[in-house]
């Protein structure tokens, strides 16, 4: 079964629509790239792949070794370069409040986190930058 459809709905606007539960989203073209950036642009939905992607990984990590990571949440950049235009660098800071996690638990988490299949699979002249905070 496919995952995604998406139609082109003009103006550099698609709508892609997960076929299994019907959500939806819409992409622009940015406004760097003669779009109107009201929305997420592909490139953001590759960076936002590897941010929830993390967030994900670590969260099974955790419940499979029975503990909580508390509250997590991260952001992440993106930087672009041209000649061929492509994303050069994702700069991702994970930070994580109201958790009791030691030291080896951390390092479950950063090991989950650096491992995600969305990473894994990003071209590797992309420079990946992760910062965990914990708080």
């Amino acid at each position: 079964m496919n995952t995604t459809k998406v139609v082109y709905k003009g103006n550099l606007r698609t709508e892609a629509t997960h076929i299994k539960s019907g959500d939806t989203l819409l992409t622009d073209a940015p406004i760097d790239n003669n779009g109107k950036g009201e929305a997420f642009s592909p490139t953001d939905l590759v960076a936002t792949a590897a941010l929830t992607c993390m967030i994900t990984i670590m969260g099974i990590s955790a419940e499979k070794n029975d503990f909580s990571m508390g509250e997590v949440s991260g952001e992440v950049k993106k930087v672009m370069t041209s000649g061929p235009r492509r994303i050069a660098e994702l700069h991702i800071e994970l930070d994580f409040q109201n958790h009791n996690l030691n030291e080896t638990e951390k390092g479950l988490l950063e090991a989950a986190a650096l491992s995600c299949p969305v990473t894994r699979s990003i071209h590797p002249e992309i420079m990946v930058n992760v910062k965990f905070n914990y708080s």
